[in-house]
């Protein structure tokens, strides 16, 4: 059996933290989507090629709404990687879930409308991916068996909305994504899995959370400037722990066969158009994603 190749992208603190502490060959991957958020180092570990990516670019430069997602995903797809372990910033929206837990989410809500969000938006091929479960549940079985062996507080399973931004909640939003139950609120897991899913890459997200969003009131005797100094230090302390799992991840996946998943095989049935009008360029364009298909 093929021995995994592994896509980490790093999200705000753990993209920055890991880009210091991975030390590896840069590689320039051209995509049909533009160039991806950064260069990809190439790298080793535990015996296993390992690919990492800066979601935000070097210097966080791209905003959520901005990140070249398709690209990026293209990119990781061309490399040869199967599975992607991502990580995240998040709110928690839950008392239960405080500030520098880990969360290993398995369902998303998802209220973004500015980003491109397939790799089949135009005439000539149409697919529909099956994403009842967003996140792969065999490689979320993987992390969470990785969390056993570090210390951290890490959740099983959550519900993760995905908002548009840049700016924040207001209360009232924040109240209302609580009685949808979210469970976290972030801005960069969509349509990062929906692509990875049409990728047939096995993904899943390890968000950090930071603080409990603006449905629950500060207190009254911190600044704005102590505020933000301890959003910064739950950031930092929750990136610590999510680079301890991401390594044990890695590790477990070079120690052990991962469970059999749909999702590498995610096109198998997906693609609804008649393959013989597939238009010949769309095929060329697309080869990494449908080459074995049509």
């Amino acid at each position: 059996m093929n021995r995994p190749v592994i896509g980490i992208i790093g999200g705000s603190g753990l993209g920055a933290a890991l880009s210091r502490q991975t030390s590896g060959q840069p590689v320039e991957v051209d995509t049909p989507y533009g160039p991806p958020s950064a260069p990809l180092i190439k790298t080793q570990f535990a015996g296993l090629t390992t690919f990492f990516l800066a979601r935000h670019g070097p210097g966080h430069i791209y905003s959520p709404s901005i990140v070249p997602y398709r690209a990026n995903i293209f990119a990781l797809k061309k490399l040869g990687v199967t599975h992607i372990i991502a990580s995240g910033a998040v709110g928690s929206l839950r008392e239960a879930i405080t500030p520098r837990d880990l969360v290993l989410v398995d369902q998303v809500i998802d209220k973004t409308f500015r980003r491109p969000g397939t790799f089949f938006d135009e005439p000539g091929l149409v697919a529909h991916v099956e994403f009842a479960q967003p996140f792969c549940p065999a490689l979320r079985e993987v992390l969470a068996q990785a969390a056993r062996g570090i210390q951290a507080r890490v959740h099983g399973r959550g519900t993760y909305v995905c908002m548009e931004g840049p700016p924040f909640s207001t209360q009232a939003e924040s109240r209302m994504h609580q009685a949808w139950g979210g469970d976290t609120i972030g801005m960069t897991c969509m349509p990062e899995a929906k692509l990875a899913r049409e990728a047939e890459i096995c993904y899943a997200l390890i968000a950090l959370a930071t603080d409990y969003d603006c449905w629950k009131a500060h207190p009254g005797d911190l600044d704005s400037q102590a505020l933000l100094a301890e959003i910064i230090g739950h950031l930092n302390a929750a990136t610590d722990n999510a680079i301890q799992l991401v390594k044990a991840a890695v590790q477990y996946l070079a120690d052990n066969t991962m469970a059999p998943c749909r999702c590498r095989k995610a096109l198998e049935l997906a693609i609804w158009t008649d393959k013989t009008r597939i238009p010949a360029s769309l095929k060329q364009k697309l080869q990494p994603l449908i080459g074995k298909y049509v």
